[in-house]
């Protein structure tokens, strides 16, 4: 019988363990990663994240790991579950500390319980389910969630009695649909699949940048300078006190150390006007899939964003023939320009047996409008019918 157990921080397990199940190539479930928010301050208890690792071993050997933190409040999730806390509080009863299976600051979908080849997920999964149920009354705990899970994962939970929630986010795939080779040639290839009107909208935007007088530069992990980095994180900064009022979730030692310890997975769109530096975009990256992370800028320009966060990302994409761009959350502008609504999913514990019944029931509705929303939303997709 898998016995699970849980650590307070990734660096009670030694990193090969962890990196021989979770792999190298998914960024985000990385050590280094993971031990870069530990390490640089952002994902720890003074900031509401106590880290909460899952380990199972089967005859003491690690079979499955799953990254995982106690949480006093719900910012950094993006699955949003205000409206529950609040309801908790309505009736006199606390919604925090909850567990959260999830990736920090990162609304990525990609593997959350990670499991040695050979052993059955579902088996393990169900044993982990069990364990958390033990210390949601041992800890006090409310609930437990495992955000943007993969599909099938998402299932393997779903049958285990986990409530299921979706959202859509918006991803740029690299498959064309009229060419027998699939994958785009290049960005004028996947020009060609739009309508006649949207796709000289496109082309217009990014003249509208070279006419401003602004070039790109698309620079890899290792090849990213002092200068970039330093620019770059100033306008992280200052993308987060336009939006928030603060200076983001993450530190300047964070990102060196993501530069220092997993230079392969990033790659930096550097913008430049008058050889100055005047934004940039930090992607992270595996072998199939971009992931559009953070940028930021000193001023406004038209249609920069657009430039320096998407079209540059496509490129690089077909450039090197990964098959999805991820550009990050929200945002319905990203449509018109070729990236498809596709469902993401969170899996949901809830221990109190009135408060369960009254989510799934409020899911059970939202999922109608999330369905109605995606629906519409491929409805503006820029391309030509088939």
């Amino acid at each position: 019988m898998p016995v699970v157990k849980f650590i307070s921080s990734i660096s009670k397990i030694a990193k090969t363990d962890w990196q021989t199940l979770c792999g190298t190539d998914f960024p985000f479930t990385r050590y280094e990663f993971l031990a870069s928010l530990e390490n640089s301050g952002a994902a720890v208890s003074s900031t509401g994240w106590r880290a909460h690792h899952t380990l199972v071993y089967d005859d003491n050997r690690l079979i499955a790991v799953m990254p995982g933190y106690l949480k006093d409040h719900s910012y950094g999730e993006f699955v949003f579950d205000f409206q529950w806390a609040e309801a908790y509080q309505r009736s006199g009863l606390p919604y925090y500390p909850k567990l959260i299976s999830a990736i920090p600051f990162s609304p990525v979908t990609g593997p959350r319980l990670c499991v040695r080849d050979g052993c059955d997920v579902k088996n393990i999964a169900a044993v982990v389910l069990e364990t958390i149920k033990q210390i949601t009354q041992e800890k006090n705990l409310s609930s437990w969630h495992v955000l943007f899970p993969e599909k099938l994962e998402a299932d393997i939970f779903t049958e285990l009695g986990l409530l299921t929630r979706m959202a859509v986010h918006f991803q740029w795939f690299n498959k064309n649909s009229f060419d027998a080779n699939n994958s785009y040639a290049s960005f004028n290839d996947f020009l060609e699949t739009f309508s006649s009107r949207k796709r000289k909208n496109l082309r217009k935007e990014r003249e509208k940048v070279a006419e401003q007088g602004i070039t790109l530069q698309r620079v890899e992990g290792k090849n990213i300078t002092t200068e970039m980095w330093e620019r770059f994180y100033h306008f992280y900064q200052l993308t987060y006190a336009k939006r928030s009022g603060h200076g983001g979730y993450l530190s300047k030692d964070f990102f060196s150390a993501l530069g220092n310890t997993m230079p392969e997975n990033l790659m930096m769109v550097v913008a430049y006007k008058d050889n100055n530096i005047i934004a940039a975009a930090l992607n992270l990256k595996d072998k199939t899939t971009l992931y559009g992370r953070y940028w930021g800028c000193y001023e406004e320009y038209d249609f920069l964003h657009f430039e320096t966060c998407y079209y540059q990302g496509i490129e690089y994409c077909i450039d090197n023939n990964l098959q999805r761009f991820d550009p990050g959350v929200q945002g319905e502008h990203k449509i018109q320009r070729g990236f498809t609504p596709v469902y993401t999913y969170s899996n949901h514990w809830i221990a109190d047996a009135r408060f369960r019944d009254a989510i799934a029931d409020f899911l059970m509705r939202e999922q109608k409008h999330i369905a109605l929303y995606k629906e519409q939303a491929e409805s503006l997709l820029p391309f030509k019918h088939n």
